[in-house]
């Protein structure tokens, strides 16, 4: 490995980042610029939030989510999938065309698609979830013994 390659530490992580993170806006422009998505309601804060989420399970650093990626998403979302369910669920979002890996143009895609793949639906279903708290925060309201059943 050449000297002027060294890949490890803090500095050349960040500049990697920094990198996809410019690779990422620059997809995100090409969306908020596509005809097809213009009516779109708040497609810029959804391109964003997608950008953090696909970001998160990049776990190669590679601009991709591959098969552990997606599966760590999966448990992490409390539903484990198989290696064989794994599969399937990147055919269907990629559509075939690619083996073992979610490109970012292929996740923007399925999520602002009218088609319902299942991770998009995992997707939605932990958004809501982590949308509205089911129980309310700080203490409970202080009772007095008459109102108790």
């Amino acid at each position: 490995m050449p000297s002027n390659q060294n890949v490890q530490g803090g500095k050349a992580f960040g500049l990697l980042k920094e990198q996809q993170r410019q690779k990422l806006e620059e997809i995100n422009k090409e969306y908020l610029e596509d005809q097809k998505y213009r009516d779109e309601e708040d497609l810029a804060e959804k391109l964003e939030s997608l950008k953090n989420k696909y970001s998160e399970f990049d776990l190669n650093d590679q601009g991709e989510i591959d098969m552990m990626g997606l599966k760590r998403m999966m448990e992490k979302l409390g539903v484990p999938k198989t290696h064989l369910e794994l599969k399937k669920m990147i055919v269907e979002v990629t559509g075939g065309s690619s083996s073992n890996t979610i490109n970012y143009r292929d996740f923007v895609k399925m999520m602002l698609g009218k088609r319902s793949a299942v991770l998009k639906l995992v997707l939605l279903f932990e958004d809501k979830a982590n949308g509205s708290p089911c129980k309310p925060d700080g203490p409970p309201p202080k009772r007095d013994i008459a109102s108790l059943p």
